[in-house]
């Protein structure tokens, strides 16, 4: 698919699309660093209408969230985990591009696509990593959803009484900035993949890795068989698995403090 070039470092996702270009402008010129830097708007993130609780402001502040947050808030530039890879060794990423925030048409197989439409799409966030030596690449995104808490839960039981996960015709496909290692990284590459669906925001956080050679993946594997310490497959001793759970792991994170007004 065509992919839009990205401009270098971004003031915040939202800036990246169409939709809310001017309002995140406007707000970063006010504050300087975005919704998320400065006593003042630590102060407005923390507050919470009378009678709501913390983790139903939290909730609602999720849906909008990725308007104002800077891009580099929930996809780091580099990103550092000293005990993510294959046994507990430990694992550096760069991120090579961010995509501009969309909606969902064409981003998941349409197996996932539909199981994934009762939650609704207000906006889709992505990024694509390399590991330090670049041999491998990973797609990790947010998928912020229309869907109540109710919702949200109903989604997550679903996925797991069924193993939605698990399933080799419901991946999220990547996306591959041009002139990058990850250029190559198309559907016949993903070699790894993790779905997951919070129930405390309505965020899904997804991931899939694949070789950044480009050599096609016959038979894809769930990142959660892929760190399986007796896991052999050619994925599994690549890391492949450990990419795709701690690049999603650490988005999960950062998208929630932000969710939350505080410090990741």
């Amino acid at each position: 698919m065509a992919l839009p070039p990205r401009p270098a470092r971004p003031p915040s996702v939202a800036g990246s699309g169409r939709a809310g270009r001017g309002a995140a402008a406007a707000v970063c010129a006010i504050l300087g660093t975005g919704l998320l830097g400065g006593a003042a708007a630590g102060g407005w993130l923390t507050a919470r209408p009378p009678g709501r609780t913390a983790a139903e402001a939290a909730y609602a502040r999720a849906a909008t969230v990725w308007e104002t947050a800077p891009v580099d808030r929930l996809f780091p530039p580099a990103v550092h985990d000293a005990t993510a890879g294959p046994g507990g060794a430990s694992r550096d990423w760069i991120r090579l591009g961010v995509a501009p925030d969309t909606g969902c048409a064409d981003a998941f197989d349409p197996a996932l696509a539909l199981a994934l439409r009762p939650a609704g799409c207000t906006r889709l966030l992505r990024a694509t990593y390399a590991d330090a030596t670049s041999s491998s690449v990973t797609t990790v995104g947010l998928l912020v959803t229309e869907a109540d808490a109710d919702g949200m839960r109903a989604l997550h039981d679903r996925f797991a009484a069924e193993r939605l996960d698990e399933r080799p015709d419901m991946l999220p496909r990547p996306y591959a900035p041009s002139g990058t290692p990850a250029e190559r990284f198309g559907e016949a590459q993903r070699a790894s993949w993790r779905v997951g669906m919070l129930t405390d925001l309505p965020v899904v956080v997804w991931s899939v890795s694949a070789f950044a050679d480009g050599r096609p993946v016959a038979r894809p594997q769930p990142a959660a068989r892929a760190v399986a310490p007796t896991a052999t497959t050619a994925p599994a001793e690549a890391g492949l698995g450990h990419d795709a759970t701690a690049l999603a792991a650490h988005v999960e994170r950062a998208y929630r403090a932000a969710a939350r007004g505080g410090a990741r």
